[in-house]
């Protein structure tokens, strides 16, 4: 499964050239999981319920073309590994109306998960705790 989804880039979001700062990709791929997990029926406020947290343990990033104020993005997200205590997803930003056949992306990048107790921030098995969300990322995980 893919996630699509579009952002309208914000003047605040860019530097002085008018290209957006680099470390709003970061936000931008949080608002691609969020977008993921809520498609995939488990938006992030199911975690919080279940006591379950999910924070970034690791996070690269590639650019490649800018992306530039007044454009719209598409933030494309996946699920590529998955371990009872660790998620990892894929993240491809495209200009929106790119063909995303032939064009590359102007950026991509990845970001590490582990999957941990809200109370505790101890590490748990999802497989184990919340076999239900395990499933679903298992049905959706891509090669």
């Amino acid at each position: 499964m893919i996630a699509e989804t579009k952002i309208k880039v914000r003047y605040a979001e860019t530097d002085k050239m008018g290209v957006v700062y680099h470390a709003n990709y970061l936000i931008w791929f949080e608002v691609g999981r969020t977008d993921f997990l809520e498609a995939l029926g488990f938006p992030y406020h199911l975690f919080e319920e279940k006591g379950l947290m999910s924070p970034v343990v690791h996070a690269e990033i590639n650019y490649a073309t800018p992306v530039r104020y007044g454009e719209t993005a598409l933030v494309r997200t996946r699920l590529v590994e998955l371990s009872g205590v660790k998620s990892v997803f894929q993240y491809e930003v495209f200009a929106e109306g790119a063909d995303i056949t032939t064009e590359k992306p102007c950026c991509t990048g990845k970001t590490v998960h582990c999957f941990v107790a809200e109370d505790t921030f101890k590490p748990l098995s999802i497989k184990k705790d919340t076999p239900e969300l395990y499933q679903a990322y298992l049905e959706v995980l891509e090669p």
